[in-house]
């Protein structure tokens, strides 16, 4: 099952059953608001804080995917959840609505590739037959826990980006039709010693490459393999950097097939800078659009490196640099 130094290949190909991506009022008036499905016209979602509105996302994700696979809540033996809350208390006080086996989990934006690897590796070993894989994220809430109250308006420079409001679930089962995960690399810490939390891509982007390099090491795979790759959230800044580097680390991707998530949620909007961010950014662009196309037929091999920026409000504030992973999942067609 493990390949290389960091990787493994799953030999059963575990089913991707069930999947759903809830989003908020922005994220409505993007580019991919037609492959959500759910999405809420207020930050409050009908709650008295941003926090509990965070829970109402995250359970949404967790009972539609559920849902779309077929299942009930009792058939799903273990749920894989977090978020960017202290202490995860979104995916806790989920997992309390939802009463399934919960296992927290943490790797901040890299959240949702961590949780789907763990799945499928839960179930490509028999230990379970079904799996929730499931993440959130909540502007408002991020926002007052990192940086300033939203009411604060600050302002921000060009290489920040907008935390997205939304939340992603799969299911991940040992049979059936569908999507399946066919391999995951585990990232490692990366620190090049930047410091700014207003550029999180910049400083991301190094533990992208380093996770991408070592998945086609380990695998042996050509670099053309894959019909695209996606980062989790690099936003503009991350995407060029990562560009510029993988020809220089002689990982010839054909750049015309890589692609960022936070990117793409929004779009050109100007209003969120460098692009999207946080824990729902690649989980609902994933789980939503991606994987739509690919069942549409438009791509047979994807390969999705959620990163994420390992910082806390405390570790910033004692001048400590950020320490970046990125966690890739390599999902295929059912027919290959």
């Amino acid at each position: 099952m493990r390949q290389g130094y960091q990787s493994w290949v799953f030999p059963s190909r575990p089913v991707i059953a069930g999947r759903a991506a809830i989003g908020g009022p922005f994220e409505a008036q993007g580019p991919l608001a037609n492959d959500f499905d759910i999405l809420h016209g207020h930050l409050m979602i009908g709650q008295d804080s941003w926090e509990k509105a965070e829970k109402v996302l995250l359970e949404e994700a967790c009972d539609k995917a559920i849902e779309k696979a077929g299942l009930r809540k009792e058939q799903v033996q273990f749920m894989l959840a977090g978020d960017l809350m202290n202490q995860c208390i979104s995916a806790n006080f989920s997992a309390r609505t939802l009463s399934i086996p919960f296992l927290g989990i943490f790797g901040a934006c890299s959240t949702s590739m961590e949780g789907l690897a763990l799945a499928a590796l839960m179930v490509d070993s028999q230990a379970a037959d079904y799996v929730l894989a499931a993440t959130s994220s909540h502007n408002a809430a991020a926002e007052k826990q990192y940086r300033y109250p939203t009411e604060y308006g600050s302002q921000k420079p060009p290489t920040a980006q907008w935390t997205v409001t939304g939340a992603g679930a799969a299911v991940v089962a040992n049979q059936g039709n569908g999507l399946r995960v066919a391999a995951a690399t585990i990232g490692k810490i990366v620190d090049m010693g930047m410091s700014d939390p207003f550029n999180m891509g910049g400083a991301m982007a190094p533990a992208a490459l380093a996770t991408i390099e070592t998945h086609f090491r380990d695998l042996k795979l050509p670099h053309d393999h894959y019909d695209l790759i996606v980062t989790g959230d690099l936003g503009k800044v991350g995407h060029s950097i990562l560009s510029e580097l993988l020809p220089k680390h002689n990982v010839n991707v054909p750049l015309e097939r890589y692609v960022d998530c936070g990117m793409l949620i929004y779009g050109d909007n100007p209003t969120v800078w460098s692009g999207g961010s946080g824990c729902g950014c690649c989980a609902t662009v994933t789980y939503g659009h991606l994987l739509r196309r690919m069942q549409e037929g438009e791509w047979k091999r994807i390969l999705v490196v959620a990163t994420g920026a390992l910082l806390s409000p405390i570790s910033y504030q004692q001048g400590e640099s950020i320490p970046c992973i990125a966690h890739a999942v390599a999902i295929e067609a059912d027919t290959l």
